[in-house]
């Protein structure tokens, strides 16, 4: 479609191609590409918060106009068309009115030069609204817009909810002024709390370090390790308040309990070779030498990680695997644990009631009635049988 005929269509269709100077084509929703070099002019709306597109096109007007009849450009022509809705600059008078009217305060600052927090003058951008807002939100600076008076300015901060806060923040009691370091040690007495004692630190308190690139009034910063993490509690104009500060958390108090329990006995010291040796004789084992081994005896093993105090270590199987014993200050030692667990299994595999034994061959055993008993000397006489008597034979009994 040429230009002409698109343009045509416009008017016939009772449009309007919207106009942009930024656009390269000129036209508000089409851009230039290369390619297709037949169809150069792209257009596209924006939608649903993204970029709808429209197709490509031969001339820029046959672009506009396919973005002109989208809902969305048939709104902005209107929106353009429509007479801007009438707002006066609210005076200073007015804005202080709405204020109280909103229950809202504008908050006092002595340091800016409109007396006013958030609200900073700046005649050079604007000169019918010099007056500019502006909050601080999530670590940045936010601007409110641009106003008349630097009353409808704060009053535009007070009604943000950071303005909120800094009003409830303002009508808190005051704190109390800073502990001395005689009245931080009292105060400690008279809560029952120590403070914790550090050479290690450069105040002398655990958990309070000396911080000069903050707060010079108050350069001492209380921490305490909580839930794998540093927790700040905040910075203080002695050391003995901030050690207080430390002193008042669970914590500190668990250490402090900690280090009032009665200490546990001391571990004894390692078993030599020697010693070693001499008790698997006492106790009639004997300890398994292995040549293929580096520590020289069977089940015992050797770790070679740097400083440690027990390199040793025993082993042995249990249920089909390996379980370790512990570590060991000299291989006799493992190898002494190893002969006692050793001898310890053949005591209980001993010990175990045994299956009787079972002959893979089968005994038929006929059962036949026993004969009565007979007497002492008897004699048993066996008979032959006599032969067959005739039918006609005749038994005498005598």
């Amino acid at each position: 479609m040429t230009a002409e005929e698109a343009l045509r269509l416009v008017e016939a269709e009772g449009l309007t191609l919207l106009r942009q100077e930024s656009s390269r084509t000129g036209y508000k929703g089409v851009s230039w590409h290369k390619r297709p070099e037949a169809k150069p002019y792209k257009a596209q709306v924006w939608r649903g918060g993204n970029n709808l597109f429209l197709g490509y096109f031969a001339t820029a007007e046959e672009a506009a106009l396919a973005y002109a009849r989208t809902p969305e450009a048939q709104a902005a022509v209107a929106a353009a068309a429509a007479p801007p809705a009438p707002r006066a600059p609210m005076t200073a008078e007015e804005a202080l009115w709405q204020a109280e009217a909103e229950g809202l305060t504008l908050l006092r600052s002595e340091s800016s030069s409109t007396g006013y927090k958030g609200v900073c003058f700046n005649s050079r951008r604007n000169i019918t609204k010099p007056y500019e807002a502006q909050v601080q939100r999530d670590g940045k600076q936010v601007a409110l817009g641009t106003f008349a008076t630097a009353e409808e300015a704060a009053l535009v901060v007070a009604r943000t909810p950071e303005g909120r806060a800094a009003v409830a923040a303002a009508a808190a009691p005051p704190a109390p002024p800073p502990l001395t370091a005689e009245e931080a040690v009292e105060q400690a007495e008279a809560e029952g709390l120590t403070l914790l004692r550090s050479e290690s630190r450069n105040s002398g308190f655990t958990g309070v370090h000396f911080d000069s690139s903050g707060n010079r009034s108050k350069p001492y910063q209380a921490k305490v390790r909580r839930g794998g993490s540093q927790v700040n509690l905040g910075h203080f104009a002695t050391v003995e308040e901030a050690a207080l500060a430390f002193a008042r958390t669970p914590e500190a108090q668990a250490a402090v309990a900690a280090a009032a329990s009665p200490a546990a006995p001391p571990a004894p010291p390692p078993m030599t070779a020697e010693d070693a040796m001499r008790l698997a004789e006492a106790e009639g084992l004997t300890l398994l030498k292995s040549k293929g081994r580096s520590t020289g005896y069977n089940l015992v093993s050797f770790d070679s990680t740097p400083n440690l105090t027990k390199p040793y270590k025993a082993h042995v199987k249990r249920g089909g695997k390996t379980a370790t014993l512990g570590s060991f200050a000299t291989a006799e030692e493992a190898a002494l644990v190893v002969a006692r667990e050793l001898a310890a299994q053949t005591l209980a595999q001993a010990a175990a009631p045994q299956p009787p034994a079972t002959s893979s061959r089968k005994r038929k055993v006929k059962s036949e009635e026993q004969p009565p008993d007979m007497p002492a000397g008897a004699r048993v006489k066996l008979e032959e049988q006599p032969p067959p008597m005739p039918n006609d034979a005749v038994v005498k009994l005598e």
